[in-house]
């Protein structure tokens, strides 16, 4: 269902003063540089205004910004809103900022995206660790349990709140009504990393938002299920657990002071989008996927993510059953010009938004289901990923570890020694090692695991990562 975005001008109001600008086109004395010419560097620069002296005036006079942020907020049903020209990334270190203090206790599942983890680093937070479940079939992560919130808090119980990421990278929906219910019992917030589900709660086949289900605050990227920019996010909070002044403040603090005003516009673009026309362009893509995952099952060997605790969106294939090497698949699909969010040897993820159609799932199953035929082979077992199945070491906070004196050794000398840096399989960026952690056999054996099933591991200061930053053994232990 094609829609003239200009028909959404009048109930976005940053989409309509991006429009304002092209339509008056001003000649202006302020940055970019590019002063909006294109024979200099190219349409590159195309639509990059700027929101101060360009969406709205240098003082913010007409407001647009908070327009925007408060229809996004009733939307959504929360207290506060803020967007984020720095993606999910910004959003969710901005929500560590929000907390607590230097020291605090957070109960925080190890599922959570590495930005979360940085943020603990720069909020001086100390992660509690809480676990998901794995699925014994697939081997993949479900949810996190509440009763291990719950047992968590009730070991620390001075823990200023629960951080959580669900739904996870690969569409698994976890419990969060009961989270919610569990960090309340202890008055401490929830808040859920919920960047790939901004469409949930927006149609009777998809699951209900975290905010709708009791979460005290949310973090979702308008970029993944939605037709925003790269880069563009959104902070929802919608409860008095979270210091709403502390929030601003926080979000205040990691972002630009020059956001792109296409960006924020294609934000308010894409909520404006989702309230008028949401439910049914969702109900078309949810249609497509289903109809590909049925075709899909007729492939024999290939396990397609389905059911109720599964994003309907997502579509999620284990190949061990066919013998295929993932990674061939990729190839055979990246020449077809389809390339996919995540593909390793036995697992592969696709991505579905409300752009989305029938006809583009069926070109991908097409490809999928001939590139599978094509290259199967002897079945093999499904092997749980050791990245969620690593038990952590803590040896001190993850600040500490990281402003440490470090060194750098040898892979094979580092374990028993602490690390001073973030090392995770991406994607999905979900850490095996952070930092203040002791580097064991398992983290190692996990990290092999993930490069032989053909994931870059990314964040290592050595990319190849035949070395491991590590603090020095004469560095003070502090936290």
């Amino acid at each position: 269902m094609p829609t003239d975005p200009r028909g959404l001008r009048g109930e976005a109001p940053l989409l309509d003063a991006w429009l304002r600008f092209h339509e008056e086109r001003p000649t202006p004395f302020t940055i970019p540089g590019h002063k909006q010419r294109h024979d200099l560097v190219g349409d590159v620069v195309a639509g990059d205004v700027p929101l101060y002296a360009g969406l709205d005036t240098m003082k913010l006079g007409a407001g647009v910004l908070a327009d925007a942020e408060a229809r996004a907020a009733r939307l959504w049903g929360a207290d506060h809103c803020r967007f984020s020209v720095g993606g999910a990334t910004h959003a969710n270190q901005a929500v560590a900022l929000a907390l607590g203090t230097d020291g605090d206790e957070v109960v925080v599942s190890r599922t959570l995206h590495r930005s979360m983890l940085v943020g603990l680093v720069l909020a001086g937070l100390t992660p509690v660790w809480v676990r998901p479940d794995l699925d014994a079939a697939t081997g993949l992560p479900l949810g996190v349990p509440p009763a291990a919130v719950t047992r968590a808090l009730g070991e620390h119980p001075a823990a200023r709140a629960v951080l959580v990421g669900d739904p996870s990278y690969v569409g698994t929906v976890g419990d969060v009504a009961g989270l919610a219910a569990a960090a309340h019992a202890h008055d401490v917030p929830l808040v859920v990393d919920a960047a790939w589900a901004a469409h949930f709660g927006f149609h009777p086949d998809l699951p209900p938002h975290p905010l709708q289900l009791g979460a005290d605050a949310m973090v979702v990227s308008a970029h993944k299920a939605l037709p925003a920019w790269s880069q563009a996010a959104l902070v929802l909070a919608g409860s008095t657990r979270i210091d709403r002044a502390r929030l601003d403040a926080a979000v205040d603090a990691g972002a630009t002071t020059s956001p792109a005003g296409a960006i924020l516009a294609s934000t308010d673009a894409a909520r404006a989008l989702l309230e008028r026309d949401g439910a049914e362009l969702l109900g078309e893509a949810i249609a497509a996927v289903s109809a590909a995952r049925n075709r899909l099952a007729d492939v024999d060997g290939l396990v397609v993510l389905d059911g109720a605790g599964v994003d309907p969106l997502k579509l999620t294939l284990l190949l061990p059953g066919t013998g295929a090497d993932g990674i061939a698949v990729e190839d055979d699909l990246l020449a077809a010009g389809l390339p996919l969010e995540a593909a390793e040897r036995d697992t592969l993820v696709a991505q579905v938004s409300l752009a989305d159609t029938d006809g583009t799932l069926r070109r991908l199953t097409d490809v999928l289901t001939s590139s599978v035929e094509t290259h199967r082979g002897p079945p093999r077992a499904v092997v749980t990923g050791a990245a969620y199945a690593v038990e952590p070491v803590t040896a001190m906070s993850p600040r500490a570890a990281f402003f440490a004196a470090a060194e750098r050794v040898p892979l094979d000398r580092a374990v028993g020694r602490v690390s001073a840096e973030l090392v995770a399989p991406y994607p999905p960026g979900i850490p095996v090692l952070a930092p203040g952690e002791e580097v064991t056999r398992d983290v190692l054996a996990a990290l092999a695991e993930a490069r032989a099933a053909g994931v870059r591991i990314a964040y290592a200061a050595d990319p190849r990562l035949d070395t491991l930053r590590v603090i020095r053994t004469d560095a003070p232990r502090r936290g």
